[in-house]
């Protein structure tokens, strides 16, 4: 099946069918329960949004977003996973996992198709005047002409006045963090991007006589942002209708820190673990170990967790809402954090003379599990893992990860990433957006060890263009109840295709699947293996 505009349904009688109302969308309070953990087979592709295929130089939600729920579909998958959708930023090099806002969405993925479909621009507004490369993101020029768009499509709002009943619902049901992050986006702007704790002390402080003139000398500034944010969320819960309307479900995906140049910081500074000045006291990373002499500083400020806990963890708990409406499966980063935590002075360049502190890990688990009953959350408990994270994982029956490309290197009777040592509640994947790709790492990375065990796993030579499915077998027939593989996998990708580099600061995040790659033959291939992994049937 190729991915072109005859195999799918048309795609904007299907958007305008699948709509919902935003407002209500985000204001419904109860969310449906699903089952603890996963139980049932199933498999899944991770696939981010901004490495889908479109003509504006970014995936994003429109007609080719559509038609990948088609192909997940027609190949068996149960579950599309993606990274943080929250807004990027250049100067972190457009890392998901760093935004200014955890509540906010990622403007870059707002489809210009769907605005023309609603009235919002007209189709000779949003040509692009540049070609985009196809095989990748070339954020600097994308980043300027999205957001020429969304001025259209504002002005354009302004002008017509379509969905502006929508428009008003929405805004008043996500008030609590909206205005905040509205307010943020304006000061930024105003300061030439300045940290906000460089402010001036009437707007670091977040004075309410000061907030209050901005908001109404500043009024169409302030709507600007939340009519962008609108249109995100508009688009976001259709293509969501779509995918669950296609049995497919989403998994999102929650970083544990937030930046501390953030709208989370400066609208909430007594959770964190702040000075006088609003500068952080403590920052997160991880502790020198095998593959770093000096640790990882990350920089992001830690948590008051004695704060949170006084107040009933209702910020987290409020975060966890917003995202269990997003998603049908939250997988949340960096979870041995949650337990106990590397604390770096914020005065240290690196993370040699930081200091494991403990977490209400028990007390907060429960108030999450108490407040949403059957919600699943998958634990991201890679790396050194210690008995106390796991006895947390156990208790909270949350599924962990196991990562085959991992797996080689030691003992092929014990290591815990091996399919024959997994149980049923875990999630198997090939690799996650950190890791090279199966046949990069085979080629470029695996040792003559790694590649004779897996010869001895398997019981045959497996040559480099295989190596992905061998893989992808192992995982489809083991014990756990889910498998997840990034497309790159499933398309036999080498490391050109790789998604990020975790010691790289720049050059991430930026690949692009193909039209032409999502083929028949691929999608066959997929079928055959979740079948006879008997997760999927069509009965």
């Amino acid at each position: 099946m190729q991915f072109s505009e005859g195999n799918s349904r048309d795609f904007h009688k299907s958007f305008s069918k699948n709509r919902n109302s935003v407002s209500g969308l985000i204001s419904e309070r109860k969310i449906k329960k699903i089952s603890k953990g996963i139980k049932k087979r199933a498999s899944g592709v991770i696939l981010h949004i901004t490495s889908l295929p479109s003509g504006y130089g970014i995936g994003d939600f429109g007609p080719k977003a559509f038609r990948f729920v088609d192909f997940l579909r027609d190949c068996g998958q149960t579950y599309w996973q993606v990274l943080p959708l929250n807004p990027t930023e250049q100067i972190f090099g457009n890392s998901p996992y760093s935004s200014v806002s955890a509540y906010a969405g990622n403007l870059n993925l707002i489809s210009p198709e769907i605005l023309i479909n609603d009235g919002f621009l007209k189709k000779e507004e949003s040509r692009p005047k540049d070609n985009f490369p196809v095989s990748y993101c070339d954020y600097a020029k994308v980043i300027p002409f999205k957001h020429e768009l969304l001025e259209k499509a504002y002005f354009n709002f302004k002008k017509n006045g379509k969905q502006k009943k929508q428009f008003q619902q929405f805004c008043l049901a996500n008030h609590k963090w909206l205005s905040d992050y509205a307010l943020f986006v304006l000061l930024k702007k105003r300061f030439t991007g300045q940290s906000w704790h460089l402010w001036p002390a009437k707007y670091r402080d977040r004075n309410v006589s000061a907030l209050n003139k901005l908001k109404k000398d500043c009024a169409e500034e302030l709507e600007r942002s939340k009519f962008f944010q609108y249109l995100f969320f508009s688009q976001w819960f259709s293509l969501k209708k779509y995918c669950n309307k296609n049995k497919v479900k989403f998994i999102g995906d929650i970083p544990i820190y937030v930046s501390g140049d953030s709208v989370d910081v400066w609208a909430n500074p007594e959770i964190f673990k702040l000075d006088k000045q609003k500068k952080p006291l403590l920052v997160a990373g991880v502790p020198p170990d095998y593959f770093s002499k000096t640790g990882q500083r990350w920089g992001n400020p830690v948590y008051s967790w004695q704060k949170l806990k006084k107040q009933g963890f209702k910020w987290w708990l409020d975060r966890l809402r917003h995202n269990f409406k997003l998603f049908d499966v939250l997988r949340i980063d960096h979870f041995r954090g949650f337990v106990a935590f590397w604390g770096i002075p914020a005065s240290e360049e690196t993370a040699i003379n930081g200091k494991w502190f403990k977490a209400p890990a028990e007390e907060f688990f429960s108030a999450v599990v108490n407040e949403f009953p059957g919600q699943t959350i998958i634990a991201e408990d890679l790396g050194h893992i210690t008995d106390d994270v796991k006895q947390i994982i156990k208790e909270f029956e949350f599924p962990g990860m196991k990562i085959l490309i991992f797996a080689f290197g030691e003992n092929l009777s014990t290591h815990p990433y091996l399919p024959h040592n997994y149980i049923n509640n875990c999630i198997a994947y090939t690799g996650t957006h950190d890791n090279n790709t199966v046949r990069g790492w085979f080629e470029n990375e695996a040792g003559e060890l790694e590649k004779e065990n897996i010869i001895k796993y398997i019981g045959k030579r497996i040559a480099a263009r295989r190596i992905n499915w061998e893989l992808i077998i192992l995982a489809m027939n083991s014990r756990a109840n889910t498998a997840i593989f990034p497309l790159q996998d499933i398309l036999g990708l080498g490391q050109k295709a790789r998604m990020n580099f975790p010691s790289k600061p720049q050059g991430n995040w930026s690949w692009r699947v193909l039209n032409s790659q999502l083929s028949s033959t691929v999608c066959k291939e997929l079928l055959k293996y979740t079948q006879e992994g008997k997760r999927f049937s069509n009965k």
